[in-house]
């Protein structure tokens, strides 16, 4: 059986093409560039686009099952070739925002895609990636060992990416995940200050706290580019989720460290314990630096 991971250089993809070549099934990558892929050995590598759907014919060919990377706006097409081409199986990366209700533009049409053709199916919705910590706060932690950002008590539950890419990893080789839409958290709320320390912890160096008003994070956030930059008005309350324009003074009530609530994480699918922001933060330790 050979199952094909698109978006296989990205922060889960890369992880689920790790799992599966462990699982001992033939694995193929999806990628824009082959050259640069660094898979591992053994796994076949495709070049192919989900932007470009007509590209992705040859690595189709034989595939039964397939994990896919979200790209609405081609997201029938590509989900139309790998019918015919024989897919039976699709687990979608997806979202905790289609969950709640406020995705409905992103992921959502993507989901209901792969629901429409009439294949196995499972979703995947993460909640707020604990990745993203590294890139808001990476650069000036390694830099100056400083964050600076207004919302000190705003809590949430990051999720470690080993966490989706073992469930994502379950729904392709297992039985028992079709129809089902698996949102994940990760195990306990931690608010950004706790965050902070907890990261200077597994640094063993001291990390300080600034808080900034937003708009002065805004601009430290769009001169750094990347996710920062792109994310800037969401994060810090500028934006809504479909990009909306908001006012921030919103936040402060919103991003407080609620009292703790049970959330559904991966381990009622793979049956171990979610991994802890304070494992995340040993395993990127260095990244930090």
């Amino acid at each position: 059986m050979t199952i094909l991971v698109t978006g296989a250089t990205g922060n889960v993809g890369r992880l689920v093409v790790d799992r599966l070549v462990e699982a001992g099934v033939t694995v193929r990558a999806l990628t824009r560039d082959p050259d640069a892929a660094a898979l591992p050995v053994g796994v076949e590598v495709a070049a192919g686009d989900l932007s470009r759907p007509q590209s992705l014919t040859e690595a189709l060919d034989g595939v039964r099952r397939m994990y896919l990377f979200p790209v609405a706006r081609t997201a029938r097409e590509v989900v139309g070739l790998a019918e015919r081409a024989g897919v039976r199986r699709i687990v979608v990366l997806s979202s905790g925002a289609v969950t709640t209700g406020h995705d409905t533009g992103f992921h959502l049409p993507v989901e209901r895609a792969v629901e429409a053709s009439g294949l196995e199916w499972t979703h995947v919705r993460p909640g707020e990636f604990a990745l993203n910590k590294l890139w808001l706060w990476g650069p000036s932690i390694r830099a100056e060992r400083v964050v600076r950002d207004p919302y000190p008590m705003a809590a949430g539950y990051p999720i470690h990416e080993m966490d989706i890419a073992d469930v994502a990893a379950a729904a392709l080789l297992g039985d028992g995940h079709t129809g089902r839409a698996y949102t994940l958290c990760g195990p306990a709320p931690i608010d950004n200050r706790e965050q902070v320390r907890v990261i200077a912890e597994a640094l063993g160096e001291e990390i300080r706290f600034e808080r900034v008003t937003p708009d002065r994070a805004r601009e430290i956030y769009r001169k750094q580019g990347g996710f920062a930059a792109a994310n800037a008005g969401f994060l810090l309350g500028f934006e809504d989720y479909s990009g909306v324009e908001v006012d921030p003074s919103d936040a402060h009530g919103k991003w407080r460290h609620e009292a703790p609530v049970e959330m559904p994480t991966a381990e009622a699918v793979t049956g171990r314990p979610a991994r802890t922001f304070a494992q995340w933060a040993r395993d990127h330790a260095r990244d930090f630096r």
